[in-house]
């Protein structure tokens, strides 16, 4: 425990000054483009002068300089405000509390579902390399992993939920249905059968990829011999020794696709019209609305470091040289 808390801590103050570049840059990057939300709003109020402009961007503050702005947004954050979003007018941390649930819950089902069956038909492939079975299992993989998201949700989208009416098309829940517990619960899973199979099958043959080369490359080692030099089974080498070393590179992996689920999310959401983190981004852009987005960003980091922490003690379980590296450090 003593040993995880140190990890812990280490991890968490190296992620601060990350955070930091982020917010920095992801700033100074909004505001070299052309535009604000005070352009935004008026386009989509089809016009106004000057006048109404200038007043606009004064009371949203959007006439300071870029470094009076970038000040007032970091003495903000270190408050733990996030800021007023100036295409919704409301709190941005309200906003992304709203939202990120959903989006949650998708990539949490998603990544379920891909490292689960990826890393089981991983195992499948990779207990006979250049078997019939890994060739089989390998070339649909492949297949699968060449197949765009967004294309695989608009098929899964058309067959399932227009042709044959067995899935809802879009939404996270049905509108209005007083549904509570369990109905209600059930009503979501329903909802979410389409968006998690289109974003986690593809995630699913990158991890049955990587599960099935580490264990090719595992089943050389020296200790494998000495394995079956002790007479063990078949069975027991592949999951106990095998598979088992064969999940680290797999774990490392599955903390590298977290932000490319995260960013593949906001494709999914906007297919199937998912109120979540991914469309409210969108929503920013076109908004142009700086504070949201740049909340959303800096959530998105602070997720992406979330995850890869939790990895880095999984992955100290999995292999106790990490954390006798660390102490050692």
């Amino acid at each position: 425990m003593a040993r995880a808390l140190r990890l812990i801590r280490r991890r968490l103050i190296g992620s601060i000054p990350v955070l930091l570049i982020v917010v920095v840059l992801t700033f100074l990057l909004l505001q070299s483009a052309s535009g604000d939300a005070v352009d935004a709003y008026l386009l989509s109020m089809g016009g106004g002068d000057a006048a109404i402009a200038q007043s606009l961007r004064q009371s949203y503050g959007l006439d300071q300089s870029e470094i009076a702005r970038l000040w007032l947004y970091l003495s903000s954050l270190a408050r733990l405000d996030l800021g007023w979003s100036v295409a919704f007018g409301r709190p941005v941390a309200d906003l992304i509390l709203e939202r990120l649930p959903n989006t949650l819950l998708l990539m949490g089902s998603a990544t379920a579902l891909a490292f689960g069956l990826g890393t089981s038909l991983g195992i499948v492939a990779g207990a006979r390399p250049e078997s019939t079975t890994d060739k089989v299992v390998s070339a649909l993989s492949l297949i699968l992993y060449a197949i765009p998201s967004f294309w695989l949700g608009l098929v899964l989208s058309i067959v399932f939920a227009v042709q044959l009416r067995w899935l809802p098309s879009s939404g996270i829940e049905t509108i209005a249905s007083g549904k509570s517990g369990f109905a209600r619960a059930a009503d979501i899973a329903l909802h979410l059968i389409l968006p998690v199979g289109a974003l986690g099958v593809i995630y699913m043959a990158l991890f049955l990829r990587v599960m099935r080369s580490a264990m090719a490359e595992v089943w050389k080692l020296d200790f494998v011999a000495f394995a079956r030099a002790k007479g063990l089974s078949r069975s027991r080498i592949v999951l106990r020794h095998v598979a088992r070393n064969a999940l680290l590179p797999l774990v490392t992996m599955l903390g590298l696709q977290s932000a490319a689920m995260l960013g593949g999310s906001v494709v999914i959401e906007s297919i199937f019209a998912i109120p979540g983190f991914g469309r409210l981004a969108q929503e920013a852009v076109t908004g142009r609305d700086t504070p949201l987005l740049i909340g959303i960003i800096l959530t998105s980091a602070l997720l992406v470091v979330l995850v890869n922490l939790l990895l880095d003690l999984v992955y100290a379980l999995l292999d106790p040289r990490v954390g006798a590296a660390e102490e050692g450090a």
